[in-house]
């Protein structure tokens, strides 16, 4: 009896100690340098402003009567899909019409998609931002047009599945991004 209540009561002496106490949550700080912008030189008819942690463009895929460029994010793991159309008579409708129902395809995985309306009267550029919260695959999108002869679409992918919360500081970086190119477009004639 004895040899089973001493390694018993050894055990439960030194069992007992301080009460576990939970860690504190950790939190991912991802920075990122502060944008630095240069003109992106296309052979498209525009130009816009480029961040320099982007690739430089180098080609252009052209598909049917659309053009496209990609603005690469290497050290992201995301790209900006630009694709070009030049607007004629009839077909503006049907351009803005499918960039919308892009955007609209996201419902499914969104939580949230807000717009904002973007205006820029003094170089002839107006247009839509989309910003889509959830595990969408892409988490913003956009379109601007003269509404006489270009269309310009975009849409930011990241080379991962999409997990809103992994995902979040890279796309608010990259959003400021989307921003400065719409802003920054101007149309040559």
């Amino acid at each position: 009896m004895k040899r089973i209540v001493i390694p018993f009561l050894s055990l439960f002496m030194l069992g007992c100690g301080d009460d576990p106490l939970p860690k504190p949550k950790g939190y991912l700080r991802l920075e990122y340098p502060a944008a630095e912008y240069e003109k992106a030189i296309t052979p498209l008819p525009f130009s816009f402003e480029r961040n320099k942690l982007s690739e430089p463009i180098t080609k252009v895929k052209t598909s049917g009567k659309s053009k496209g460029i990609d603005v690469k994010y290497p050290s992201l793991k995301a790209t900006i899909y630009l694709t070009y159309k030049a607007v004629n008579d009839d077909n503006l409708d049907s351009l803005l019409r499918d960039a919308q129902n892009l955007t609209q395809k996201h419902t499914i995985k969104a939580d949230e998609i807000s717009q904002n309306e973007f205006l820029n009267s003094e170089n002839r550029v107006y247009g839509m931002l989309y910003e889509i919260g959830g595990d969408a695959a892409s988490q913003s999108q956009f379109y601007v047009t003269d509404s006489v002869n270009h269309f310009l679409s975009g849409s930011l992918y990241f080379y991962a599945k999409p997990n809103y919360d992994s995902i979040y500081p890279a796309s608010e970086y990259l959003k400021k991004d989307i921003k400065r190119i719409m802003e920054s477009i101007k149309w040559k004639n």
